[in-house]
């Protein structure tokens, strides 16, 4: 791994950077130290609100990054003895996400940063994503060129990864996410939400014989991806089973399961076999799957690199090691507040 993406310890420009995520239903804040590495990290997670609903309400998401961002930032500070004035640099998350979330948190974050007179900077989530099993001062680092695979529940990612913001996008999903279709599947069938875990659980009593899913796009040349064939699929096969028992329940869950754990690894297995590149890193929340971890270590071909559990779904760590980076390098946002809900990688600035 090059300097810039992984040996911050050498980099000239030592500082304490505070890390804003509020890109969807949790509210993350970090401080990453230059030279020290992660300080400290606090996050709230929405799933209580956003249960009864099967999903993320955006209005609600909003209301609430609103009420927690501020006492979160004073026990993160009070969690790592610091100050404000302590502080050399903010980074939050412009996008992509849903918009009013984005909004508190890039506010909160650009207004921070003016009345501290510090630099400020806009921070990718997908790429925070990719680049969060680097935070680790112990992380086993790839070198470059490495595909990261970003899966979570908005977004579904190939990616070759040259340096920091230099990214090809090799595929991504056409329509659902997989971890959108986890959710809605796991709804059909009267499940908790989020759906990953949900499923993972039901499915471990599952019979592997009783039911075989499609494996979407698997029998095509290409690297995207489409999952709303695959949540078709399991809404007609719960609607012929109903009133669904425990061990229907279980059945489709591993069906489901199985299938989306078989595409993604087929997927990977061909992005490595298209680049030559034998490296591949797993971020983003459906990243903690156990059946996907085991399926990629033992059949892909590949080094395989996964970030702690505690940093793959949202959170502020991310942001502010990804910020770090880029603050270290001389990248400064502008004064105005930009988010997008929208935001392809490959517009990224390397």
């Amino acid at each position: 791994m090059s300097e810039d993406a992984s040996d911050l310890d050498s980099v000239s420009c030592l500082m304490r950077v505070l890390g804003i995520e509020t890109s969807c239903d949790e509210t993350g804040l970090a401080i990453f130290d230059t030279e020290s590495g992660l300080l400290g990290q606090v996050l709230y997670s929405q799933i209580d609100l956003h249960a009864d609903y099967g999903g993320v309400v955006p209005e609600l998401a909003s209301r609430d990054h609103i009420r927690k961002i501020k006492p979160l930032t004073a026990e993160l500070l009070k969690q790592c003895s610091i100050q404000l004035d302590d502080l050399d640099g903010i980074a939050y998350t412009s996008g992509p996400g849903l918009m009013g979330a984005l909004l508190v948190g890039a506010t909160f974050a650009r207004s921070l940063a003016w009345s501290l007179n510090v630099p400020a900077i806009e921070v990718h989530h997908m790429e925070a994503h990719l680049l969060a099993p680097l935070i680790a001062a112990d992380a086993d680092l790839p070198d470059l060129p490495f595909i990261a695979l970003l899966v979570s529940g908005g977004h579904t990612q190939l990616v070759q990864v040259n340096d920091v913001g230099d990214h090809s996008i090799l595929g991504e999903s056409v329509d659902d996410a997989a971890g959108e279709a986890f959710d809605k599947v796991a709804k059909m069938m009267g499940l908790s939400y989020p759906g990953g875990p949900a499923i993972s659980i039901a499915a471990v009593d599952g019979d592997p014989m009783r039911f075989t899913f499609p494996r979407p796009m698997t029998d095509r040349p290409g690297l995207d991806f489409s999952f709303s064939g695959l949540k078709t699929h399991s809404l007609n096969t719960v609607k012929a089973n109903e009133p669904l028992t425990s061990q229907d329940i279980a059945d489709i869950a591993y069906a489901f399961e199985h299938a989306v754990v078989e595409t993604l690894f087929i997927k990977c297995r061909r992005a490595i076999e298209q680049t030559g590149i034998p490296r591949l890193i797993m971020a983003g929340g459906v990243s903690a799957n156990t059946k996907l971890r085991q399926k990629l270590a033992t059949d892909l071909e590949a080094e395989v690199f996964y970030p702690p559990p505690e940093f793959c779904t949202d959170n502020g760590a991310m942001i502010a090691y990804a910020g770090a980076i880029r603050l270290a390098r001389g990248e400064r946002a502008p004064l105005e507040i930009n988010t997008r809900a929208r935001w392809p990688m490959d517009q990224l600035v390397s």
